[in-house]
């Protein structure tokens, strides 16, 4: 099933781990964490960009992998850390005076499930939890999270 948004869609919102990335993190020897990302993923961001659109990411974690992006993709909204994540995209919302049809918010697991219940534009991957996929007019991604997951939301949009 192809995703289905409108021409009105100006901002793109999503959490990191489990879209952009495949939810999984590596430890080195060291004790290092790192995360895979998918290229079509990153270009995603480049083709956003060079569509006009905005882009926010609302993370609970910090990795070097937002700031990397973040700063490649001059990325408008980045938050890190953030537990409760409704109160980042109202923030967001109010900022920029968007309507309910001007943004979307993709998310996967428990911490996105009111900031997906308020987006009129939801969307997640099958690898969400159930609870997420429960979630009344969800669109879900064919692609996996970090597969190309995010590159199929842009691609619907432009």
């Amino acid at each position: 099933m192809s995703l289905k948004l409108p021409k009105t869609i100006k901002f793109v919102l999503t959490d990191f781990d489990g879209i952009v990335t495949d939810n999984c993190v590596y430890i080195n020897d060291k004790g290092e964490m790192s995360r895979k990302l998918n290229f079509r993923d990153v270009m995603a961001f480049s083709i956003l960009r060079k569509n006009g659109y905005k882009i926010g990411i609302i993370s609970g974690e910090k990795n070097a992998a937002i700031d990397l992006i973040a700063k490649k993709f001059e990325i408008e909204e980045v938050h890190q850390q953030i537990r409760i994540k409704i109160d980042v995209i109202k923030s967001i919302v109010e900022k920029y005076n968007l309507t309910e049809d001007e943004f979307l918010y993709i998310g996967d697991d428990v911490n996105d499930f009111d900031a997906l219940n308020y987006a009129k534009y939801r969307i997640t991957v099958p690898d969400a939890v159930d609870k997420i996929k429960n979630i009344e007019n969800i669109q879900i991604t064919s692609a996996h999270s970090g597969n190309g997951a995010f590159r199929e939301v842009v691609d619907a949009l432009v």
